[in-house]
């Protein structure tokens, strides 16, 4: 005899299925807009490529790898050869490396933003709250004022090679030292936020005074990159990027169901055997990682780690376990699609990335204020 389900259970049950389905949706939405969008993208610039053809020079890429990876396969597979024959050369290799980079850099902000938000139970932390932006925007200014005269004669390095290498070990000291003082002082939210501003105001002033020393021509170079763009898109940086946030997206996604609990308190997580203090900052550390590893080759990016949780979690509500794949879906489909419009726009003269999402994230951000009315931003 089957034993009959209470009417309020089967509700609670209906409500989570539907629950999970919306979420699924969404993933599946944006994964689909995503794709589009790229496909979109590469066709659109100075030269204008359709979509059957960017496809098209796409496969003949992927071709091309394969037949160098696997020699015994080549000729087995034959693609569609583009009507435009300029359209392998412009899309593969330099519209794709872009695309790709701008893809990778908002799903590691947006990554980044939500679990910092989750592990600090605050709305309104991002990768730039805890000083990471400062940090990385001081190592870049240090290496262009320094020049690439030391980097070629010390360390045999390019001169961007050598920005995106200071612009790296900035943001990552920034999260070092918040570590030692939440080591000294405690891992509470207030305290990391508190020396998350603090270091970033330090790391500002280190950037000013740059500016104050350095040349017209550094400085205009020095401004520029602190804009924000993928200035340092190539293969090169696509190769080195990806295992990095694969790897980190992983970890991060594997801790959800901890910041799930941590949204109910420390004490609640304490006693359902978390170790707090440790889950916290090594999830900081993690987020702090695989932002700065992305700002390194595109500069100064905002708004993006705030916007893509604040409108995922209004629309799926606040389990990571979706969230967070969420956010990345949705924080890489803004950016890109505001890397080409910056790109587009006055073609062939190109705005930084940076400038159209200050814009953008100011007008999300004005739009929830006065849509609230005095409730929050929830």
């Amino acid at each position: 005899m089957t034993a009959k389900i209470p009417k309020k259970a089967r509700s609670v049950h209906h409500l989570y299925c539907e629950g999970t389905r919306k979420r699924f949706t969404l993933i599946i939405t944006l994964t689909a807009l995503l794709v589009i969008s790229a496909v979109i993208s590469a066709g659109i610039g100075t030269v204008s490529i359709t979509p059957a053809d960017t496809l098209f020079a796409i496969g003949q890429g992927s071709q091309q790898i394969m037949d160098s990876a696997l020699p015994s396969l080549q000729g087995t597979i034959i693609l569609p050869v583009p009507g435009n024959p300029q359209a392998g050369i412009i899309v593969n290799n330099f519209r794709l490396p872009r695309i790709i980079i701008a893809i990778l850099t908002g799903m590691s902000l947006a990554v980044a933003g939500t679990v910092m938000q989750g592990l600090l139970r605050n709305p309104l932390v991002s990768p730039f709250t805890l000083g990471m932006s400062s940090a990385a925007a001081f190592g870049a200014a240090l290496a262009i004022v320094i020049g690439p005269g030391i980097a070629a004669t010390l360390f045999f390095l390019s001169y961007e090679s050598w920005i995106v290498l200071f612009a790296f070990l900035s943001g990552w000291l920034s999260m070092l030292l918040i570590y030692g003082i939440a080591r000294s002082r405690g891992t509470n939210q207030a305290t990391l936020i508190l020396a998350g501003v603090v270091i970033g105001y330090l790391f500002q002033a280190g950037v000013l005074a740059l500016k104050y020393l350095s040349n017209n021509d550094k400085l205009r170079e020095l401004t520029t990159w602190l804009m924000g763009g993928m200035w340092g898109a190539s293969w090169d940086a696509v190769i080195l990027l990806i295992p990095c946030c694969i790897v980190c997206f992983l970890i991060l996604e594997s801790m959800s169901w901890d910041m799930n609990t941590l949204a109910a308190g420390d004490d609640v997580a304490k006693s359902m055997g978390i170790n707090v203090e440790r889950t916290r900052l090594f999830g900081l550390m993690v987020a702090t990682f695989v932002a700065s590893c992305c700002l390194a080759f595109t500069g100064i990016i905002g708004f993006i780690g705030l916007m893509s949780p604040h409108i995922c979690r209004m629309l799926i509500g606040n389990d990571h376990r979706y969230l967070i794949p969420a956010s990345a879906l949705l924080g890489a489909l803004i950016l890109l699609v505001s890397d080409t419009a910056a790109r587009t726009i006055l073609s062939p003269v190109e705005i930084p990335v940076g400038i159209v999402m200050y814009i953008i994230g100011g007008l999300f951000f004005l739009y929830l204020l006065l849509r609230s009315k005095g409730r929050g931003l929830y």
